[in-house]
Parts: C-alpha cells; sequence; structure tokens
C-alpha cells in the first residue's frame, strides 16, 4: 500500500551515496551535452519537486482509489459514486491524516468525452454534508452542501478546463476544473454509530451521470482509453519525475505554471516525456537528488513556520482554489504534505500539533496529557468539530484497544465536564481509569501527532476565523 510520507523519506540517503560514488566515477557515455549544467539541474529539481509534489501524491491517490481495480484501497471506477459505510480507521492508508468524522463517498471525475452532473438529495439542515471539488492541480475549485449551497436537492455540472457549452436547463451552477480528472470528495455527517442507517440512505441519493444521459441525448465518442503508470511507493522513491512526467499529462499549463513547466522540460521533465534517472551521468543524479532535498525541506519549513503558533497549535489556511495559491509552489506542497485534499477555511479549519503548550514534543510512551477547554470555550463552529488522534510518523489513525481515533462534539452528552463546567480531554496510551474513560482519547506509544477540525467555523466572534487572528483560540495541551 502507498503511504504518501514514505516517498519523502529516502531522498537524503540516497543522495548522500550518489554524492559520493560520483566523486569517484567518470561521467556516463549517455550524458547529453545540452543538458543545463550541474548547479542549475540542482536548482530544477528543487524547484519541479515543490512544484511536482501535490501532483503526484494526487496522480497516486487517484490510482488506488480508480484506477488499480486490484489494490486494497481501490474504490470505484471513474464517473462511479463509491459510497464508504463506516468511518476512517487505521486500515485506511492510502490518504495521510485521514478524517474520521464522515463517511465519505468518492467520485473521480473522467470529465474528457463530457461533462458530468453531480446531483444531491434534500438533507436536513441539522446533518451538516459538503462535497468538495478538488482538480488535479489539488486546487479547490468548487463546493456543493449545507454551507455553499445550503439543505436543497439540486444537479451540478462539472466540466473539463475547455468545455465551451452552454449552461442545460435545470442545472444550479457550473463547476470548471483546471483539468480533465477531478475528485468529488463527499462527506456527510455521522452523528454516532447508530446513525449509520441514515447516512447510507442520504448517500444513496448522491448521483453522478454524464450530460448526455441527464439531457438524454446520445453520448458523444468515449475518450481514449489511458495506460496509467501504476503508482508504488517504490517507484515513485526510485524515481519521482517520471511519476509527475505521468501527471502532468492530465495537467493543462497554465500561465501560472509556465516558467516552472518551461525550467522542467530542460532536464526532460514534461507531459508525454520519460525521465529515466537511471540513465544521467552519477554527477546529474548526485546533484538532481540534492536538489530534491533541498526542495522537500524547503516544503518542511514552510510546515513548520507558515502557520501562526497559538498555544501550541498551528493555525492557518492552508486550502484554496488557483487563485488562493497564486503560483506560490511551496505553499501548495506544504498544505499537501501536511494533509492532502483538505478544506478551504471557510468550509473546515484544521489547527494541528505535535508539541505541548511548552513546545515540548508529544510523546505518548514518556507522557500523559490534557486539553482543556474552559467554561463557554468550546470550538465555535455552525456544524461540528474534532480532535482526532495520527500516529507521529505516519500521520496514520493509531490502534487502539477501544477503537476511539477522536473525540467530536456529538460525543458532548456522553462526555463529563468538570466541576467548574470545562471539559477536559485526556490523551495518553493507557485508560485513565473508568471514571474518565469517556473523555478518553487514545494515544500512541510513540510520537503523536494531533489534529483539530473545526467543520463550518464561525465567521463572527468568537472565532477561529481569520486564520491566525480569530478571536477563539485552541487551549493548549499540558503535560500531566
Amino acid at each position: 500500500m502507498f503511504t504518501k510520507r514514505e516517498l519523502l523519506r529516502s531522498t537524503a540517503a540516497i543522495a548522500a551515496l550518489a554524492v559520493t560514488t560520483a566523486k569517484y566515477t567518470p561521467v556516463m557515455a549517455q550524458y547529453k551535452a545540452e543538458w543545463p549544467n550541474l548547479l542549475e539541474a540542482k536548482d530544477i529539481a528543487e524547484e519541479g519537486f515543490i512544484y511536482g509534489l501535490p501532483l503526484v501524491m494526487n496522480y497516486a491517490v487517484m490510482n488506488e482509489f480508480a484506477v488499480d481495480t486490484k489494490g486494497s484501497q481501490f474504490k470505484a471506477p471513474f464517473n462511479v459514486i463509491h459510497n464508504d459505510h463506516h468511518v476512517a480507521t487505521p486500515a485506511d492508508t492510502a490518504v495521510i491524516t485521514p478524517n474520521s468524522d464522515t463517511p465519505y463517498s468518492i467520485l473521480w471525475l473522467d470529465l474528457r468525452a463530457e461533462p458530468m452532473v453531480v446531483s444531491v438529495p434534500m438533507i436536513d439542515r441539522a446533518r451538516y454534508y459538503a462535497v468538495q471539488l478538488i482538480d488535479g492541480n489539488t486546487y479547490n475549485y468548487g463546493y456543493i452542501g449545507t454551507r455553499a449551497t445550503g439543505a436543497e436537492s439540486g444537479d451540478y455540472l462539472v466540466v473539463a478546463p475547455d468545455w465551451k457549452g452552454e449552461t442545460p436547463p435545470g442545472i444550479k451552477k457550473v463547476f470548471r476544473s483546471t483539468t480533465p480528472f477531478s475528485l468529488a470528495l463527499i462527506r456527510t455527517q455521522l452523528f454516532n454509530p447508530g446513525d449509520m442507517p441514515n447516512v447510507e440512505k442520504i448517500q444513496a441519493g448522491y448521483k453522478a451521470q454524464p450530460l448526455s444521459g441527464f439531457l438524454k441525448r446520445p453520448a458523444p465518442p468515449a475518450a481514449p482509453k489511458i495506460d496509467f503508470l501504476p503508482a508504488t511507493t517504490a517507484g515513485i522513491k526510485d524515481n519521482f519525475f517520471q511519476y509527475l512526467d505521468a501527471a502532468l499529462q492530465f495537467v493543462p499549463e497554465t500561465s501560472r505554471d509556465k516558467a516552472i513547466r518551461a525550467k522542467l522540460a530542460k532536464i526532460g521533465i514534461g507531459p508525454g516525456k520519460t525521465f529515466v534517472f537511471k540513465d544521467l551521468s552519477l554527477e546529474h543524479k548526485a546533484e538532481i537528488l540534492v536538489g530534491m532535498k533541498q526542495g522537500d525541506a524547503k516544503v518542511d519549513k514552510w510546515l513548520a513556520g507558515g502557520n501562526k503558533n497559538i498555544n501550541g497549535w498551528n493555525v492557518g489556511s492552508f486550502f484554496g482554489d488557483e487563485a488562493f495559491y497564486n503560483g506560490d509552489w511551496v505553499m501548495r506542497a506544504g498544505s499537501a504534505k501536511g494533509g492532502l485534499l483538505g478544506n478551504d477555511a471557510v468550509e473546515a479549519m484544521y489547527p494541528y500539533t505535535r508539541t505541548d503548550a511548552t513546545g515540548e514534543p508529544l510523546d505518548g510512551s514518556k507522557h500523559k496529557y490534557t486539553i482543556t477547554f474552559p467554561p463557554g470555550q468550546l470550538p465555535p463552529v455552525n456544524a461540528f468539530w474534532s480532535v482526532t488522534m495520527y500516529d507521529g510518523k505516519s500521520q496514520l489513525l493509531v490502534k487502539n484497544p477501544i477503537n476511539r481515533y477522536l473525540i467530536n462534539s456529538p460525543m458532548l452528552p456522553a462526555m463529563k465536564k468538570d466541576a467548574d463546567g470545562s471539559l477536559t480531554l485526556y490523551i495518553q496510551k493507557d485508560s485513565p481509569g473508568a471514571d474518565k474513560e469517556a473523555n478518553w482519547l487514545p494515544a500512541p506509544d510513540d510520537k503523536i501527532y494531533l489534529v483539530m477540525r473545526l467543520y463550518w467555523p464561525k465567521p463572527t466572534p468568537p472565532s477561529i476565523l481569520p486564520a491566525g487572528e480569530g478571536t477563539w483560540q485552541p487551549p493548549g495541551i499540558k503535560r500531566v
């Protein structure tokens, strides 16, 4: 199974080995004189890794969910909705920091032959749902749902970047993807385990059909079949840029990425190309790998400092549309690495932390922790909030004896308040005792990564918005 963090870890060791070898080995005969010099090649590799990381991660998820029918993470073929009748567990490894609050409905769209119509049923206003539209650039280019369009039923058109048709009658809104392949990620709120049959009924009301079917007209010719490059962890580690070649086939060039794509073309990277790392001279191999390592370090630096530190939590706005990123490839890569497929700030905020309030790393093997929300200061949301526990190394959910991966606001009636009305969560690997177990968030026997989710955050004070400047602040984690 392909865990996205893994492809980011091996660069340093390989680069060190390549540099050492290059000092003593002559340039290979296949060296091409037209290639850039070593320093320029390194710089292009650094920029290219930053630019390409979200594209490769997204391409890999698409392969696992919609292409590799024999893989453990396969959901459904293109243009077919897959409904999960459960929330994420430690067995779900395709996407880092998976959301375990809302059962997913997953629809990978192939818009090449014609647009697709996504239809939603009427949903009770008390139940939050959202259809997040994400393209191959990892841009969130549109929303349907409780916040964006209300509780009413409706038919919505999703079109490819080059579509030039008229909006048909009965379509409430048209959403234009920047890429021919796109993901509609549907989240439906689950109130408690017994609520799953109600969620399943709602999921059955989500529909996807080609525009020709919606209009009851003959279908256009099918798009050509694609022989996708299989996405494997080993393959991406060995030849990251070959996977960027594959991803770029389905990412049309824009004015914002024209310059970086021209640079990538200098080292043989682009749609229709095949970057063959093993055929490079050892000197160029070394510089390419060093450049990738430096690019990864820049992404990590952004992740560490691109947000505001509030009581040990990183608070910022990470996800948005093409205009939101505006060609800031480091920000886009940091967002993908921090939590691929996340929502816009107005839809959900994601404070996250690896440290306690004093800045010390969270480690379940060494300490016990608490988070206390003072009276009347629970996260201010229109929908609901949660605190989810992840393994600090893999950013995946953590197996535990009570199968509890998060604490969220629907669980409040069963939880115990403190004498003063505050709410304390116990974060530790062992049970805090029967009297406190309702407030226990089990931790790994290792490093901890915590993510708070605020769905549809309230825009007026007290609010976590604007990101990093809001009047409500997440409370710091205290070591017991």
